[in-house]
């Protein structure tokens, strides 16, 4: 019996609900649990999907019971003891990892793989944005909502198949790509892995399966072993001299750059990048890189600097709210020390002489176990920090590791408030730039504080 129904563990995940849609589009029947109600939820169930938001037997839709023509589909975030886990398990439903269906998807496909502890969304949206804005051509599936496209899944005619492989519970070892990207391998998902040298061992297994004959393009300065000798092997950097990287980097208003990009084929002059940010910059010279790559050239220097320069971000990446002389507000997904230092550096060079105020909402209570002292160092380069209380996603709690750890470490001025007392705070406080950070539901919050910071300019006669 051919099966045409799939049931999602955590469907309003960023990747389950791509593949969500992907099913929804082949004509599959698609329902599926989630903690909490979201945009992406609700999207998805005005798509067709079927969803709820408590973990309850009853109420999974009855076509989804029958075992001979359901797969199950779960996420490593669901708890062992999900009662409707438990359930499939039980009754003998085929059941699969997301990394496991995006394996099966990527077959047959020429795979683009983007891999990093940060920087990879960025990196791989903005190559699906290349294949099809410079070649027409290309699918993908995404870990943030593109700007672009309006989505976090792209279907497109050809064989490029453009995948963000994500590090945690190893999931991208799912994946065998042609070609792809390591944009970073820092010590992260330490509850998963127990040491930094394990996370590197991974990172070097994944480039060992890289294909034979394919292109591996690799961040310059990243300390991972390449055992794999059948394939290329080139670098990347934001200004380093290197096999791809970007000179004559000129600062435009508002946080805008031009640059050009060097390739080993030639140069690719007068760049202008549709989102600002230095670092920005670096995830595009990866990308061109990677799109280079499928064909060791790029012919059409116009076609690409239209698309660079079309391009317009990701939700949650780098995204303004308000960006006028007077004042600055913007929100990033940053949630690991190097991604906060990277953008709160990347803001300073952009807004030059102004003051940085810097929200954040720590995301898990191991990562802040493990990173503490680096995320105090990283908020250390702001001028003024606002801290909100640990976003537990699929922990509990951990005595002693609290958001006040990192606050006794923060030399700038400092203070702990609740998510739901932030635009206040933020209201009541003197601002010039603030950038909000966190992988949890802090979003929720940008709305609010957009609005007030525009009243208070406003009020100001900005």
């Amino acid at each position: 019996m051919v099966k045409d129904r799939v049931y999602f563990l955590g469907i309003g995940g960023i990747g389950m609900s791509a593949l969500a849609r992907y099913f929804l589009h082949e004509g599959w029947q698609v329902a599926g649990y989630d903690r909490t109600a979201t945009d992406l939820t609700r999207r998805l169930e005005a798509e067709g999907a079927a969803v709820h938001y408590e973990d309850d037997v009853k109420l999974i839709p009855e076509p989804f019971l029958d075992k001979e023509k359901t797969v199950v589909i779960y996420t490593p975030a669901i708890p062992a003891d999900h009662s409707e886990q438990a359930m499939f398990r039980s009754e003998g439903f085929e059941i699969k990892k997301r990394s496991q269906v995006l394996g099966l998807l990527s077959q047959g496909k020429y795979v683009m793989a983007v891999s990093g502890t940060h920087g990879k969304t960025s990196t791989s949206t903005l190559t699906a944005w290349l294949n099809s804005a410079v070649s027409g051509e290309g699918s993908a599936f995404l870990g943030g909502i593109s700007k672009n496209f309006g989505s976090n899944l792209v279907l497109g005619n050809g064989d490029r198949f453009v995948v963000e492989a994500d590090e945690f519970d190893r999931s991208f070892l799912q994946l065998y790509p042609d070609a792809a990207v390591v944009t970073s391998a820092d010590a992260d998902h330490l509850d998963i892995y127990g040491t930094h040298e394990k996370v590197k061992e991974a990172f070097s297994q994944f480039i060992s399966q890289i294909k034979e004959g394919g292109v591996l393009i690799m961040k310059r300065g990243v300390d991972v072993a390449i055992t794999n000798d059948k394939i290329s092997v080139y670098h990347y950097s934001y200004n380093e001299e290197c096999d791809f990287y970007a000179r004559n980097v000129e600062l435009l208003e508002g946080g805008y750059y031009r640059y050009d990009i060097v390739t080993p084929t030639g140069v690719i002059e007068g760049c202008v990048l549709g989102i600002p940010g230095w670092v920005n910059i670096e995830n595009s010279v990866a990308a061109v890189a990677l799109l280079w790559s499928v064909e060791r050239d790029i012919k059409d220097h116009n076609a690409l600097r239209k698309a660079l320069q079309e391009f317009s971000g990701v939700k949650r990446r780098f995204e303004f709210y308000v960006n006028t002389p007077q004042g600055v507000y913007m929100d990033d997904y940053a949630h690991h020390p190097r991604e906060l230092a990277a953008t709160i550096t990347s803001v300073k060079q952009m807004f030059p002489s102004r003051r940085v105020t810097a929200i954040f909402q720590p995301h898990l209570y191991t990562r802040t176990r493990d990173l503490y002292e680096e995320f105090a160092e990283a908020l250390n380069e702001a001028d003024e920090v606002v801290l909100l209380p640990i976003y537990p996603a699929r922990e509990l709690p951990i005595e002693g590791i609290t958001t006040e750890i990192i606050a006794n470490l923060v030399t700038k001025p400092c203070r702990i408030v609740e998510r739901e007392e932030l635009s206040a705070t933020i209201k009541d406080m003197t601002t010039d730039v603030v950038v909000s950070f966190g992988a949890g539901n802090i979003d929720a919050c940008c709305n609010d504080i957009a609005n007030v910071i525009t009243k208070k300019l406003m009020a100001n006669g900005q």
